[in-house]
């Protein structure tokens, strides 16, 4: 089985309390791809000017991600994103985006593209994620991602689009947004009317949550000494949730499934957050991933004692 992910591929300029870089490879594709990599094949679609260079296409090629249908604009530059963190690194201020070649991206799918078992949806304009939803044609499971611009800006695109969709992940603050339910549980019951039978709710340093028809399941946050950079953790978990799910049967894609591909997802953005960039998960083994994913059950699970409560 395979997965597509369409979004944006991106060079960032980020600063932390903990240092910098000037220009590392970004966007919310890349996160995605590295993460589900290590779970299934996986194509990327995403614009690119001249200087993206052989270096990044290494980082993909070299985890066995297809990059046959990133469309390389000559001429043209890669979308920047610059930003910057303080203390608190749940908020972060863009000192400037440049979109270069991807204001003008009109997502293309491959033949190989279009028949991937699953697709990924990452965060791009609503009636884009509807046009590429409808080139893929396909009837497995997909996922989207979106922010608070589309749904400030977009709201009814972003609605219909959703009702063509398997799975929405946003995270917590965006979803009550969208639905303008202050209940998270209230919230993901009125996105799962609009057609979404899964609704994951990310929720940065508290870790995530996730409702389906089976039910509730909810992961904290993997507990860190260091964290550096939390560029691109959503995309990162998005990846380790979607890249699961695409390992598996359809028939196989159950609420006990789902919770699995969130502990795989939350390891991996655990991971992703400990560097900058991409520079932790592409040199990342499937065995620290297998011991993130162990040690994660291991700290959330309790045993019950009987016993005789008083009233």
């Amino acid at each position: 089985m395979s997965v597509t992910v369409v979004g944006s591929i991106a060079f960032d300029a980020v600063k932390t309390p903990f240092g910098e870089r000037e220009k590392m490879l970004g966007g919310s594709a890349v996160h995605f791809s590295l993460a589900a990599s290590f779970f299934d094949d996986v194509l990327v679609v995403g614009p690119v000017g001249d200087d993206f260079g052989p270096d990044e296409y290494e980082v993909l090629e070299g985890r066995g991600i297809e990059t046959a249908d990133i469309e390389r604009v000559p001429g043209g530059r890669t979308f920047f994103w610059k930003g910057e963190y303080g203390w608190d690194l749940n908020d972060r201020e863009t000192l400037d985006t440049q979109l270069n070649v991807f204001a003008d991206f009109e997502p293309k799918l491959s033949a190989a593209s279009r028949a991937s078992d699953v697709l990924f949806l990452a965060n791009i304009q609503p009636d884009l994620q509807r046009e590429v939803r409808a080139q893929w044609g396909g009837t497995g499971f997909v996922a989207l991602d979106s922010m608070n611009l589309w749904i400030e800006t977009a709201r009814d695109s972003l609605i219909e689009t959703i009702g063509g969709v398997d799975c929405l992940m946003l995270n917590d603050a965006e979803l009550r947004q969208l639905t303008r339910e202050p209940n998270l549980v209230l919230a993901a019951r009125q996105v799962r009317e609009w057609g979404p039978s899964v609704v994951v709710a990310k929720r940065g340093e508290y870790g995530a949550a996730m409702i389906t028809d089976e039910g509730f399941f909810g992961l904290p946050a993997f507990p860190l000494e260091t964290v550096v950079d939390p560029t691109g953790a959503g995309d990162s978990f998005a990846g380790g949730f979607v890249g699961y799910v695409a390992a598996h049967p359809n028939d196989e894609r159950d609420h006990a499934l789902l919770s699995r591909a969130m502990a795989y997802g939350t390891a991996l953005a655990s991971y992703n957050v400990e560097e900058f960039g991409v520079e932790r998960v592409a040199r990342l083994t499937s065995d620290e991933l297998a011991d993130r994913v162990a040690e994660l059950q291991r700290i959330t699970r309790f045993d019950e004692q009987p016993i005789v409560l008083r009233h």
